[in-house]
């Protein structure tokens, strides 16, 4: 059994320990066969990362590493092939005696198995489709219905869900991880504020207390409509989690979705060992789960210097906080440094190698008179993208701010709100009164405003944009996000030995080209690295950030077998986008193989830009490939070029 060799201590401070956790009560379970100890509150990802497994596998015969935002699908052993009831690795609970296999992946073979490290589960990530979600193709069940859904029960939603209550409303409040309460720990309070912590624990104690709400924790939303949300719950059946897809009928919805924080972009930013601020913070504070004895910090963001005093506490070494930003200013810089935590203002991350075997890691950095640095963890905070992933997904608009570099929702949706974070908000204070704020809009009724003060910018810096290091030659691949489509970095041109010329740059050199689908913070790293035009960057999201059409339910009587077969619905935004008229077609690959949801249509072949699409992939069943194109296309068996993965010939089979 693998000892939890990355859990800290019982009576580590600052909330340090775990508070999910219940250390008096140790659980054992089988992950792809190998023993893995734990404790009750621990999910199937904490318990694995607390046993010094922390590496998703091979991309390209390099190590990727696993975090949160990056796990494959498991399953109970006996249920591998059941994609209904597969289970999201972070958050399923770990139970006592369960036997869990991973899903999706390739493996080496069974002799490089046997000489592979211990810390990794064995994949090999090179089809960016390895994490695709399994249940995301499934028919939902009813689910709860309600007069509000809230979705994300962070301050914001917790707010919201309680404005909604007292106003008479029943409330349907969904939360994607067995836990409420959001990250609002991470940043701390401002002058006038309680403890975050405090926040979060009276609001939850008042959701769990009011009888209007039903509060769905493990649930997560994956697609929606007006009206309509499909999730995938982790669902307790018999004493077993298990998965399932439901879907939640409400007339108002609210999207408390809140922040992803940006990756930024140097050689090496996927290896194991380096993770973002937000999750270290989560994996520390819910579940004591801290890898190694040391650290180093590369940030653009002020709350990342909280976290290194929290560390620090808890008796981790932190070696040197890097800042992008030249002049920082914060409470939490001037705290850090009353530490004893060395600085250095200015100063961005190039490239992160692996140092030796045993797992540490060499950092360098851009400033010409620092020596690479080693340590055995790398904490990194590119700053923070609102999540409109369901926002677009609905059909909401966004454009790229240039100022504040992200992505941000432009006009309104009938009956769907944004609130908190995701709506722009900055502080705890402004995110709570913005979940009030959100049902008086869908209320219809006068607003009261929000208040969310920030401080001056002379006494808090406000976040930099994402770093973007040089491209190196030979370095580890460079990813544009932590999440799970694995989008490199176009990388530096070489030049072959036998020849002068150089050869053109490998990669994406257009998101248009891109796997499906993609992320908000891949479009918002692909608009800073020039991939994507400022002013094409929210219809590049609104077309391209998971497209997942929603199917009918399963209660519903199948078609007769001489019956035409349903088609799948075209999402309200896609109505009019290629013309009045656009039809629904069957799209016949000339070689054999599938699309994902959201790959562009072309007329041309050369065609590559987002606007010069006549269609785009809807949806992939048994029955085929299915299209929304043009009018002008719909009518006659025409060859099309589809970019999914490089590009594909297809022709269109009208209906």
């Amino acid at each position: 059994m693998r000892p939890q060799i990355n859990r800290l201590p019982a009576d580590s401070p600052k909330g340090m320990a775990g508070s999910l956790i219940d250390r008096s009560r140790p659980i054992r379970f089988r992950l792809d066969g190998r023993l893995v100890a734990g404790f009750v509150g621990d999910t199937v990802l904490s318990a694995a990362l607390a046993s010094g497994i922390d590496t998703l596998g091979l991309f390209r015969d390099s190590p990727i590493g696993l975090t949160p935002r990056a796990t494959p699908a498991i399953s109970h052993a006996s249920l591998a092939n059941d994609k209904q009831r597969a289970l999201p690795m972070a958050r399923t609970l770990a139970q006592d005696g369960a036997d869990y296999v991973t899903l999706g992946g390739n493996r080496p073979g069974a002799l490089a198995r046997l000489f592979q490290p211990g810390r990794t589960l064995g994949l090999v990530v090179d089809d960016q489709r390895v994490l695709d979600l399994p249940w995301r193709t499934v028919p939902g069940i009813p689910g709860p219905k309600a007069d509000l859904l809230v979705i994300g029960a962070g301050v914001a939603g917790m707010a919201a869900a309680l404005a909604g209550a007292r106003a008479g409303l029943s409330v349907v409040l969904a939360e994607s991880n067995p836990h409420v309460g959001g990250h609002s720990g991470l940043f701390g309070a401002q002058e006038g504020e309680d403890r975050a912590e405090d926040s979060m624990a009276r609001l939850a104690a008042d959701v769990a207390a009011n009888p209007a709400i039903t509060m769905l924790t493990a649930t997560r939303v994956f697609s929606l409509r007006q009206g309509l949300a499909r999730a995938h719950q982790v669902d307790m059946q018999s004493g077993t989690a298990q998965g399932r897809v439901i879907d939640i009928e409400a007339p108002r919805i609210v999207l408390a979705t809140g922040a992803i924080e940006r990756l930024p972009i140097f050689a090496g930013n996927r290896l194991p060992g380096v993770i973002g601020t937000l999750d270290a913070y989560e994996l520390a504070t819910r579940y004591g789960v801290w890898a190694g004895q040391s650290a180093l910090v590369a940030t653009s963001s002020s709350p990342a210097y909280r976290l290194a005093m929290l560390a620090s506490d808890a008796g981790i070494t932190i070696g040197r906080i890097y800042d992008s930003r030249p002049r920082p200013a914060s409470r939490f810089i001037e705290f850090s440094r009353a530490y004893g935590i060395v600085q250095s203002p200015g100063t961005a991350p190039v490239e992160v190698g692996i140092a030796r075997a045993g797992g540490s890691l060499s950092l360098t950095v851009d400033s010409a008179d620092a020596e690479p640095l080693r340590t055995e963890r790398i904490l990194v905070c590119g700053g923070w993208q609102p999540d409109l992933t369901l926002w677009h997904v609905a059909g909401g608009n966004s454009r790229w701010h240039p100022g504040h570099a992200r992505l941000e929702a432009t006009g309104t949706q009938d009956n769907i709100v944004l609130a908190g974070s995701a709506a722009g908000y900055q502080t705890r204070r402004g995110c709570i009164q913005s979940g009030a704020d959100a049902v008086d809009q869908l209320l219809v009724r006068p607003r009261k405003g929000v208040d969310d003060p920030l401080i001056d910018p002379l006494y808090e810096s406000p976040d930099a944009p994402a770093t973007i290091a040089e491209p190196r030659p030979d370095a580890p691949p460079c990813f544009l996000d932590g999440g799970t489509a694995m989008l490199q970095r176009p990388a530096p041109p070489r030049r072959r030995w036998f020849a002068a010329r150089r050869l053109q740059m490998s990669g994406l050199l257009v998101l248009s080209e891109a796997p499906q689908p993609l992320a908000v913070c891949d479009v918002a790293a692909g608009v800073d690295l020039g991939l994507i035009p400022q002013a094409a960057a929210g219809i590049v999201a609104q077309e391209r950030v998971a497209l997942v059409p929603l199917a009918q339910h399963r209660e519903l009587p199948a078609a007769e077998p001489d019956a035409p077969p349903a088609w799948p619905e075209v999402p309200a935004w896609l109505r009019g986008r290629y013309g009045r008229g656009a039809q629904v077609v069957r799209l016949v690959p000339q070689e054999a193989r599938s699309f994902a949801p959201g790959a562009l249509i072309y007329r041309s072949p050369d065609a590559r830009h987002p606007r010069d699409a006549v269609g785009v992939v809807l949806h992939q069943t048994a029955e085929g490939t299915f299209g929304l194109v043009a009018a002008q296309l719909a009518s006659a068996d025409l060859p099309v070029t589809i970019r999914d993965k490089g590009s594909a010939q297809a022709r269109i089979q009208p209906l």
